[in-house]
């Protein structure tokens, strides 16, 4: 009988930080997928008109589109934490690279008057732990 690895014992508690932030980013990337559908009527109303007209997004479109947008966001958020709670090297790339693009967005939001405070909160609680050492041995990226 082959013995299995217990991962979970090796992980550092800054992975397990950074899994509770993703699933909190989850979680509100799914409640703007829906508040972009009340807020288009979507839900109300269903798709009443349509969706661009010309080559610009009609105000149901945009509201369609970010809805989209933001399902799709929450869905890789569940392949990037399931990959990154089997301490895949490429999810940390990818979250660091993902964290630094949103703390970036919510920066540009804040000096212009609509910041999310939440997002801002679990963006850099997730760059301060993916940052430390343990985490980037635990990684393969930082090696010494």
């Amino acid at each position: 009988m082959v013995k299995r690895k217990k991962i979970w014992t090796k992980r550092p508690p800054a992975v397990t930080v950074v899994a509770w932030a993703i699933v909190i980013l989850f979680l509100i990337r799914l409640y703007q997928v829906i508040r972009a559908l009340v807020d288009g009527g979507i839900l109300k109303n269903g798709i009443t008109g349509p969706l661009y007209a010309g080559i610009q997004l009609t105000p149901l479109g945009w509201a369609l589109a970010v809805s989209v947008s933001y399902l799709l966001l929450s869905l890789a958020g569940v392949v990037v934490l399931v990959a990154f709670l089997r301490l895949r090297r490429w999810s940390w790339i990818l979250l660091m690279s993902w964290t630094a693009i949103s703390l970036l967005i919510t920066l540009v939001n804040y000096f212009y008057s609509d910041p999310n405070y939440l997002v801002m909160a679990s963006n850099t609680i997730i760059a301060i732990a993916l940052n430390q050492a343990e985490v980037q041995r635990i990684f393969g990226i930082r090696t010494e």
